[in-house]
């Protein structure tokens, strides 16, 4: 990913796609169209929610499964379609699924994604979204324990930042531990089948 005037480049093996890039030790998981790899053990590094409290995905996400997208608000093609996937996902599980599954939308632009604009933002998908912000620091140290790529932005002449180029994989996050990555690519349908046999599993 390209980030705020932090040139930070993490280790990239195994997958990489147009515009993003996951971690190693990946294999295809049977009937299911994620990818399961070597789990990940998360950093207890704590980010913010948009309640101001702090929130550490390696202790407080404790559902059974957690959902894991980085992204940005004024991002303007990548990140909509893959949380309107998860949002479109959701809907396809039973009410016992459901319950057990929580998204989280970690944001790559802190400086400009507050508390209020995450809410705000995830609030056109389901209330029920998690956003965290924070120092940037403390974003990459996160993505970092999960194998995801972070690098440099680019300052535009208007003054903004080319934050075009990104990772858009989604992770599934359970018990502090990262183990199933998926595409952008991946279809509603597709994520309802995968959390459901990760459920079941459980």
């Amino acid at each position: 990913m390209r980030f705020l005037a932090l040139p930070v480049l993490l280790v990239l093996v195994a997958v990489l796609t147009g515009c993003g890039a996951a971690g190693t030790g990946q294999a295809p998981a049977s009937a299911m169209t994620g990818q399961e790899h070597t789990p990940y053990q998360l950093s207890d590094t704590a980010l913010t929610d948009t309640e101001g409290e702090p929130f550490s995905l390696a202790t407080d996400a404790d559902k059974p499964l957690t959902l894991v997208f980085y992204g940005y608000t004024s991002c303007p093609d990548e990140c909509p379609l893959v949380m309107s996937s998860l949002t479109a996902a959701l809907t396809r599980l039973d009410d016992a699924d459901r319950d057990k599954v929580e998204v989280v939308f970690v944001t790559t632009d802190p400086a400009r994604d507050s508390q209020k604009v995450l809410r705000k933002y995830l609030d056109r998908y389901d209330e029920d979204f998690i956003g965290l912000t924070g120092d940037m620091k403390d974003v990459v140290t996160l993505a970092e324990s999960m194998r995801l790529y972070m690098g440099e932005a680019d300052r535009l002449p208007s003054g903004g930042y080319d934050l075009g180029v990104h990772d858009t994989h989604v992770s599934a996050v359970s018990q502090g531990q990262a183990s199933v990555v998926w595409s952008m690519n991946t279809s509603p349908k597709q994520f309802a089948d995968d959390i459901h046999r990760l459920l079941t599993q459980k």
